[in-house]
């Protein structure tokens, strides 16, 4: 899909204005901490105040240079979290809105940039999401997870935030940390630069050297948390297989043996044939794979399997059904995962391996070898299709102030 606005590399034109930021902050950096990023409030405006607050704050004069790409460094279960991180806050922020959710992700890798947030994607995305207020974008902590966005919606979200993390730049927002829409103010929008427009957004830089390219140099880590929160729509934050770091369940060939032969290209093209003997139903990403299970096949004989979907791959995730109760589509419901009836894991780097069964209709003599048991739910989460309403894109909570501290131009007490 072809996104308007990515940029894989800067353009030239950008040249002498990024020379320009870059040498005026050229040994200036601060002795003192980043700026803090704490919970925010905003101004008790009616709508029409804060539009027209808004927009009498003129935008920065200052040179705009887009950011450096962005080239993640993890594993591939870390590339499958931070995609579905960033996918996340994409399609809840901005909306089944191409143009918007290449405008959230960039502020995202941003903030992984910057020493004054957390070093993750996802550590980015879900900071503060234990507060019920106060986390830094809004449908972490608001309910808004509740909802499970459409297939289709989802997947396009997906290919945003793979582009991102493999060096697409959104070059408009520039070096944008903070945005909000434009029918709120908060109490920062005072204290820093406002550089753009993206439909009714407005994006914001600190101001000084915290807000140049110089302080946008931080390398994130690779180590991606798993999120249990976003697990309704998201294959690599559940932990429906996952085993105990080291424990090995014997399936034939070691994990390195596996991952040691030569990989089969399996793609797209492949979804509802026959790969060695088993029907692939999805792909749920690089090394995760959905299959219907042969049948009449022996329990016993499921872990073969890795051999054919695993080979050549060091991370390899392979989840199993019978035809009758074969999923039809992702994401996968709570129903699909208590039905499954077999799963296999494998990752070199952790020396993991393990083959699961379903025994509640597959008994294994090992209790280790079954999969945890689950209860379905009375009423499936509603699925979010669409787009999502916009004021879902500001990254603020709005929290109203006493009538006396209400006015624009009082002191600004924190960023969001």
């Amino acid at each position: 899909m072809a996104v308007a606005g990515w940029e894989s590399h800067r353009q030239a034109a950008d040249a002498p204005a990024r020379v320009a930021v870059a040498h005026a902050a050229r040994g200036k950096r601060p002795t003192t901490p980043p700026p803090p990023v704490e919970p925010v409030k905003v101004y008790a405006l009616a709508r029409d105040q804060a539009v027209a607050f808004n927009a009498a704050i003129p935008f920065s004069r200052d040179p705009n240079p887009a950011a450096l790409p962005f080239l993640f460094s993890g594993t591939e279960t870390d590339m499958s979290r931070a995609v579905d991180c960033l996918a996340a806050a994409e399609i809840f922020e901005a909306g089944d809105d191409a143009v918007g959710e290449q405008a959230v992700a960039q502020v995202v890798l941003n903030r992984v940039r910057h020493p004054a947030f957390p070093k993750t994607v996802c550590g980015v995305v879900f900071q503060g999401q234990e507060r019920s207020t106060g986390c830094q974008f809004t449908f972490s902590c608001d309910g808004a997870l509740a909802r499970v966005p459409g297939p289709a919606a989802w997947a396009r979200a997906q290919e945003i935030a793979r582009g991102a993390l493999a060096g697409k730049v959104y070059a408009p927002v520039g070096h944008a940390t903070h945005y909000h829409t434009d029918w709120v103010v908060p109490y920062w929008s005072s204290s820093l630069d406002k550089i753009t427009a993206v439909g009714t957004h407005l994006f914001f830089r600190w101001r000084g050297w915290w807000g140049t390219p110089a302080a946008f140099r931080r390398r994130g880590d690779a180590g991606e948390p798993l999120i249990a929160r976003i697990a309704a729509f998201s294959i690599a934050h559940r932990d429906v297989t996952l085993p105990l770091p080291g424990t090995v369940t014997p399936v034939g060939d070691s994990a390195e043996a596996i991952a040691a032969q030569a990989r089969q290209a399996i793609g797209l093209d492949q979804i509802g044939k026959s790969v060695g003997g088993v029907r692939l139903i999805a792909l749920a990403d690089i090394r995760s794979f959905l299959v219907e299970l042969p049948r009449g096949s022996k329990p016993d004989s499921w872990p073969e399997s890795a051999r054919t979907f695993c080979a050549g791959r060091p991370q390899c995730r392979i989840m199993g059904w019978t035809a009758a109760d074969a999923p039809k589509e992702l994401p996968l419901t709570l129903a699909n995962l208590t039905s499954m009836r077999f799963s296999y894991i494998h990752d070199t780097q952790s020396g993991l391996q393990r083959a699961l069964w379903n025994c509640a209709v597959t008994p294994r003599a090992a209790k280790a070898e079954c999969m945890r048991q689950r209860i379905t739910a009375a009423s499936p989460a509603p699925v979010l299709t669409g787009v999502r309403r916009k004021d879902r894109f500001e990254t603020v909570k709005i929290v109203p102030v006493a009538p006396s501290a209400a006015m624009p131009g009082a002191a600004s007490n924190g960023t969001p």
